[in-house]
């Protein structure tokens, strides 16, 4: 039976711009809301075989029920929430990054003989480490900047120059598909690792390992939201109030 449900064709990145408690609703069903929060849904029902019906009501449950109060990410003031990312999941993937690499490479060292998956895993994770580092220096000195001119500028009431890069789309849209890049690499560790469950016979090095990984793939999903669902396209819309007539 077709649903009528009001709110079958709002992105599932709006539900979670507007509440993070969504967000666990979406990843139980193995919905990707951050790099393709775009998609309706309609569209991730039909995709992977879920009742949209019961999906909504699941968001309903969690939108209506009390609980502490919401970070509202999306009342930010769009240079407070640039700051935000950049010190909080900046430097966590910072932070995070060699201690990971460390515990990985004894793993391997350790455990690769009897766990062979160990090594893709480490080679994923190191590509994935390189690619944030790079990714992030072009927010911090390209993006970031230019989004907190913008604001500037609005709260002064002056012009505003022409970005070199032409368009905040511009590099939105190359952080859009580096985004993607790194989600897709850890679906395949997830993958890889059976959602980060250690062996039988893990060691303590290994469990903490694995549980590394999976807090660092739940933030970079935090991180990627706060980005493609929020920052970035309000970026957009004000953009268009200095060069669109």
């Amino acid at each position: 039976m077709e649903t009528i449900h009001k709110n079958f064709k709002k992105p599932i990145g709006e539900f979670v711009a507007e509440d993070y408690r969504t967000a666990a609703v979406f990843s139980s069903y193995g919905i990707d809301f951050c790099c393709k929060g775009h998609r309706t849904v309609q569209e991730v029902c039909d995709k992977n075989g879920v009742n949209a019906n019961e999906l909504l009501d699941k968001l309903d449950s969690v939108l209506n029920a009390k609980s502490t109060p919401v970070i509202d990410y999306k009342s930010w003031p769009l240079d407070l929430l640039a700051d935000y990312i950049e010190k909080t999941h900046h430097r966590y993937v910072e932070e995070k990054i060699p201690v990971l690499r460390q515990f990985l490479d004894k793993l391997c060292k350790v455990h690769g003989a009897n766990h062979s998956e160990l090594f893709k895993i480490n080679e994923l994770f190191t590509a994935s480490a390189g690619e944030l580092a790079s990714h992030m220096k072009k927010e911090e000195l390209i993006l970031f900047p230019f989004i907190k001119k913008m604001v500037k500028a609005t709260l002064d009431g002056q012009p505003l120059e022409a970005p070199h890069f032409g368009t905040v789309e511009n590099p939105i849209a190359t952080m859009m598909e580096e985004h993607d890049n790194e989600g897709e690499r850890f679906r395949k560790i997830a993958l890889i690792t059976n959602n980060y469950t250690p062996p039988a016979d893990a060691c303590n090095t290994y469990r903490v390992t694995y549980a590394m990984l999976e807090e660092f793939e739940k933030d970079l999903h935090l991180h990627i939201h706060l980005e493609n669902n929020i920052l970035f396209p309000e970026a957009a819309k004000l953009e268009q109030r200095f060069f669109v007539s």
